[in-house]
This record gives C-alpha cells, sequence and structure tokens, in this order.
C-alpha cells in the first residue's frame, strides 16, 4: 500500500484572489497569518504525510476548492539511481613522456568518479604565508593636498575681526525708593 504526502510551494488556481486564498487556508488550516505567510514563501513545504490514497486525494480537493494548488507525491516510489561515469583514462602519450607539472598549477588527482570530473581543472597554487606575515599591500603615505593660501594674511594680536559689538546696556534702575517691610 503506497503512502502519499501533500506538498505546497505557493501556487494557486488561476483566476484566485491571493488574498482570498490566504483567507481560506488560514480558516481551513486553523492559522495565524505568520504561518500562512510562511506557506507562500516560495519555497516547497509539506503538510501532511504518510496517507493512504483516498486521504491524499481529499486533502488535494478541498485545499483546491480553496484556492491553492498542491503536489500530491508518491512516498514509496522508487528512487532513480544515478551511476556515474568512470574517470577519463589518463593520455599515455602524457604518462610515458613523463609530463611535468605546469609551475604556478596545482595537480589534483581525483578521488572517485565524482572527482573525475574535475580532474582537468587548472587550479592555481597558492600558498600559504607564514605565522604573522601581513598579508595586506602597503598603503601609498598621503600627499597632502596643494592649497594656494597667498590670498589671506593674518591680523595682529587682539585687533577687531569685525564681530558686532553689544549694544550697552541701559542705565541702571534707580531703587533708592523701594523698602522691605518687616
Amino acid at each position: 500500500m503506497s503512502r502519499y504526502e501533500i506538498a505546497f510551494s505557493g501556487r494557486t488556481v488561476p483566476g484566485a484572489q491571493l488574498d482570498s486564498v490566504k483567507a481560506n487556508l488560514a480558516r481551513l488550516f486553523q492559522a495565524d497569518a505568520q504561518r500562512i505567510e510562511l506557506l507562500f514563501s516560495g519555497r516547497r513545504m509539506v503538510i501532511k504525510n504518510n496517507l493512504d490514497e483516498a486521504a491524499a486525494e481529499k486533502y488535494r480537493s478541498v485545499i483546491e476548492r480553496a484556492g491553492a494548488i498542491v503536489e500530491v507525491v508518491d512516498m514509496d516510489a522508487p528512487i532513480e539511481e544515478i551511476e556515474l561515469a568512470p574517470p577519463p583514462a589518463a593520455d599515455p602519450e602524457q604518462a610515458q613522456a613523463g609530463a611535468t607539472a605546469v609551475p604556478g598549477r596545482l595537480q589534483v588527482a581525483p578521488r572517485d568518479g565524482y572527482m573525475a570530473a574535475f580532474a582537468d581543472v587548472e587550479a592555481l597554487d597558492f600558498g600559504l604565508a607564514p605565522v604573522g606575515a601581513d598579508l595586506q599591500d602597503d598603503k601609498p603615505d598621503a600627499q597632502a593636498p596643494s592649497v594656494d593660501l597667498s590670498q589671506f594674511s593674518l591680523a595682529p594680536v587682539g585687533s577687531d575681526m569685525g564681530q558686532a559689538k553689544a549694544a550697552p546696556a541701559g542705565p541702571t534702575p534707580d531703587t533708592s525708593h523701594l523698602k522691605l517691610a518687616d
């Protein structure tokens, strides 16, 4: 007996309004708006799994009536095995000639069939710097900008620089007629 899962990727039925679909799904799943937004993130999310065929079809039809398109996947479907191609054979001419490594290039030997696809990749052979070495390029010293200041001069110490003078205070009020009562 096959088992099925229901997966949702955010697709809606053609012609359905997105807001109404979200409201229908919120009502159907009794979920808050944050969970419904998570469903519509575009990622494939499994809603329910380990269903028999009848239950999976029921879920699909109810969710489709709400305005969303779900994917019903057979969990017991056989997984296709992929056989990797064998690694390429070494070129006999190079092996006999004793092919020399190109200076500055790293020679990579494949460790398995997958890595054999990358056997002909030329990778730069970067070394490691000793501990404490400065890896940043030297910065040139900053140059002072050339600005022509010949049109300016300095005023002598204590001279008036043209600041506005404060207005003189008015006369001091006469308070001789005022007395304190005991």
